[in-house]
C-alpha cells in the first residue's frame, strides 16, 4: 500500500526539524506544573491560540480583552469557538473527517457568510485571498483534492503527526474549501491532528502562535509550488511552529508555578 505521507517526511531536512519538535513536546509533557494543572494550561494554550489564529486572519486583539470578553470581533469569537469545538470533535476526527470539517466552519463562520452556506463548500470558482497566494482552485478542483485529503486523513501512515497534520493544515489553507474562515478551520484541523494522532493528547502546545510568529503566507507559498523543496519547506516550518508553540505553553506553565 502507497504512503505519500511517509514519502514526504523523508523530504530534506523533514525528519530532523519533526524530532526537534517531538523532543520540546516531551520535555513540555515532563513540566511539574502539569501534574496538578494540566486542563488550565490546555484552557489558557487554546486560548492563546485561538488569538493567535483570528491575528493570522487579519484580527489581531489583546488577549487581556478577550479574557474579559470584551472582543466582539466575528472572525475572532469564530476563532474562540473552532477551539472550543475541538474538544468535543477529536473522536470524529478519524472516522468522518468531513463531518468535523464541516462543523468546524459552521462554528467559525458564523457572521461572516449567510447561514445557509455555512459548512457547505463553496460551489463559486472564486474565494477570498486573505493572505495573498493567488487565485483559488476551482471548485470542482477543490472538491476532488478535498476527497484526495480526506481519503489521506483515513488511510493508516508510518509518517509522524507533525507531517500529516502539516500537509492537512496547507491543503486547508490553500483550496479554501469553504470559502470563508477557512484559515482558522486549517489551523484547528491542524491543532486537532496534532492531538488525535498522539503527539499532543492533552492540546498544550500552542501550536497557532508559533505559526503567527513565523513567515506564514511564504511557507504556503512554497508549499504551492508542489516541489520537494517547498513541501519540506512547509513541513519544516510546522515543527518550528510546533516548537514555538511548546515555548509559550511552557511559559503558562511556569506563570502558573509562580502563582
Amino acid at each position: 500500500m502507497s504512503d505519500p505521507l511517509a514519502v514526504i517526511a523523508r523530504l530534506p531536512g523533514v525528519s530532523e526539524a519533526v524530532e526537534e519538535a517531538r523532543q520540546a513536546v516531551d520535555r513540555l509533557y515532563r513540566h511539574r506544573v502539569l501534574r496538578r494543572a494540566s486542563p488550565a494550561v490546555s484552557t489558557e494554550s487554546s486560548l492563546r491560540g485561538a488569538r493567535a489564529s483570528a491575528a493570522l486572519e487579519g484580527a489581531d486583539v489583546p488577549l487581556d480583552a478577550l479574557r474579559r470578553d470584551e472582543v466582539h470581533d466575528p472572525v475572532v469569537q469564530g476563532a474562540l469557538r473552532a477551539s472550543a469545538e475541538m474538544g468535543r470533535l477529536g473522536s470524529t476526527w478519524r472516522k468522518a473527517p468531513r463531518q468535523v470539517l464541516a462543523r468546524l466552519h459552521t462554528v467559525a463562520a458564523a457572521g461572516l457568510t449567510d447561514e445557509p452556506a455555512l459548512g457547505r463548500p463553496r460551489v463559486h470558482d472564486d474565494a477570498p485571498d486573505p493572505l495573498g497566494l493567488g487565485a483559488a482552485p476551482s471548485a470542482a478542483e477543490t472538491a476532488a483534492r478535498m476527497d484526495s485529503l480526506l481519503e489521506l486523513l483515513e488511510k493508516p501512515t508510518k509518517a509522524p503527526a507533525i507531517v500529516l497534520a502539516a500537509v492537512v493544515h496547507a491543503e486547508l489553507a490553500v483550496l479554501r474549501p469553504f470559502g470563508t474562515a477557512d484559515g482558522v478551520v486549517a489551523r484547528t484541523a491542524e491543532r486537532l491532528t496534532l492531538v488525535e494522532h498522539g503527539l499532543d493528547p492533552k492540546s498544550l502546545v500552542a501550536v497557532e502562535v508559533g505559526h503567527l510568529e513565523l513567515p506564514y503566507a511564504d511557507g504556503l507559498r512554497a508549499y504551492l509550488t508542489g516541489s520537494s523543496e517547498g513541501v519540506a519547506g512547509w513541513i519544516r516550518q510546522c515543527a518550528s511552529a510546533v516548537t514555538l508553540g511548546v515555548r509559550e505553553t511552557t511559559a503558562i506553565c511556569e506563570a502558573l508555578q509562580r502563582g
